[in-house]
């Protein structure tokens, strides 16, 4: 696919992914929806990719749902993409209930880490809220949005934010729709560090690629799985299912290698097999 409204790099196994629309603070389009689903898709198929980062050109993370698009809707009396061929399908088919949009991240083989350069709104808060942790500059506005436009909370953020903040706050921001910063974000347990902006991205960096030395790219795939699907389970269940996984796992040559590396003191060197 040809990326017209998206920039995508990979160096020292990190797939990174840039919503590139700057001059319209990277709102968000059928168009950048079918490139960001195609490159997803890309990076979790590609054995030479450890982990993914998401992060915005310019000023901004992603200001939402482009607003000449939304007046498109209006006119059409119906949403409508613009996007006619299929889209890819980036961590369908691992679990049924991950099936959907921006749920799919939660079926991915790989970490998603969001780098929140500037305001992220509506979609764009749907979008970093499905990364599995976020980094953000201070100071970085933030707000669900949709109650001004007569719309529900979109995306299954409704289903989301209660799990990740609590019930009484998520409820605060979906209410209200109010603009909260990430500085307020860390607080709550939204975002897990707050970056100057200049240092943004090579923080994140360094905090990816110590995970992927440190740690197998079984385990973390295996990790990522369990805390999405042990959400919608019982503990019991998820004690059986991790006790099975043990089992699984121990056969698999990074289990020697590691146990190798923490006899030897020294650093892992994983073959992903």
């Amino acid at each position: 696919m040809e990326l017209k409204t998206i920039e995508y790099d990979v160096s020292e196994r990190i797939a990174t992914i840039t919503l590139s629309r700057p001059e319209r603070m990277n709102a968000w389009t059928g168009r950048m929806n079918a490139e960001y689903r195609y490159v997803l898709q890309e990076a979790d198929n590609d054995a030479a990719v450890r982990a993914i980062i998401v992060t915005g050109a310019g000023r901004g993370f992603c200001v939402g749902a482009d607003s000449r698009a939304l007046a498109g809707h209006v006119e059409r009396g119906e949403y409508d993409s613009g996007i006619t061929e299929k889209l890819a399908e980036p961590g369908f088919g691992t679990r049924a209930y991950f099936d959907a949009e921006f749920a799919y991240h939660f079926g991915l083989s790989k970490p998603v880490i969001a780098a929140i350069n500037g305001p992220a709104a509506g979609v764009g808060l749907v979008l970093a809220c499905y990364a599995d942790i976020r980094f953000a500059a201070p100071g970085v506005k933030l707000t669900a949005a949709n109650g001004k436009l007569n719309l529900p909370a979109e995306f299954g953020l409704s289903w989301l934010l209660p799990r990740m903040i609590g019930i009484a706050r998520s409820n605060d921001l979906l209410f209200t729709c109010r603009v909260f910063v990430s500085d307020e974000a860390a607080e709550m347990g939204l975002i897990h560090k707050i970056v100057e902006p200049q240092a943004l991205i090579p923080e994140t960096r360094r905090y990816v690629l110590s995970m992927i030395d440190n740690v197998s790219p079984s385990s973390l795939r295996q990790m990522k799985w369990q805390t999405y699907s042990d959400l919608h389970s019982d503990v019991a269940e998820a004690v059986v299912r991790s006790q099975d996984l043990v089992n699984e796992m121990v056969r698999e040559s990074d289990f020697k290698e590691g146990v190798g590396a923490l006899v030897e003191n020294r650093k892992p060197r994983w073959s992903g097999s």
